[in-house]
């Protein structure tokens, strides 16, 4: 599956399923600056399920503290051939300054610290990260 087609249909997923849940303050009317950030995480070998957990019990929760909007968490079903699944996830920013701040407050924040020291006790769980940056179209469903 190529890059552009699982953009496509992550963005799909995102608009069909999470639009009814936005509140009105993300739908038309939303504010101009914010962005939605794109990532995916190419994972080492055998290491998915660490990434997950590490996610699920820690990052996720840290981003919302310290300010990201969590939109949506996928893995791949069908990688391609010979390599293993990655995570791919979509969140949001008021704006690409308050993305930078946020990453900048999330690398130093101790619970991240704390969660990334235990969660690779046995190895280095991502191999890769490669994120976009993407605004609504004046016809999205989010904003």
């Amino acid at each position: 599956m190529t890059k552009r087609l699982l953009l496509t249909l992550t963005l799909f997923v995102v608009a069909s399923f999470s639009a009814p849940l936005l509140s009105a303050a993300h739908h038309k009317g939303g504010h101009a600056d914010r962005v939605f950030e794109y990532r995916v995480y190419t994972v080492n070998p055998g290491k998915m399920p660490n990434l997950l957990a590490r996610f699920r019990d820690h990052t996720v929760g840290i981003f919302e503290r310290l300010g990201a909007e969590n939109i949506g968490y996928w893995v791949e079903t069908e990688p391609a051939d010979g390599e293993e699944a990655k995570l791919h996830y979509i969140i949001a920013h008021a704006s690409r300054d308050a993305s930078k701040a946020f990453w900048a407050t999330f690398r130093d924040d101790a619970a991240w610290k704390a969660a990334a020291k235990a969660s690779t006790v046995d190895g280095k769980i991502v191999k890769k990260v490669a994120k976009t940056f993407m605004a609504p179209t004046d016809f999205s469903a989010i904003k």
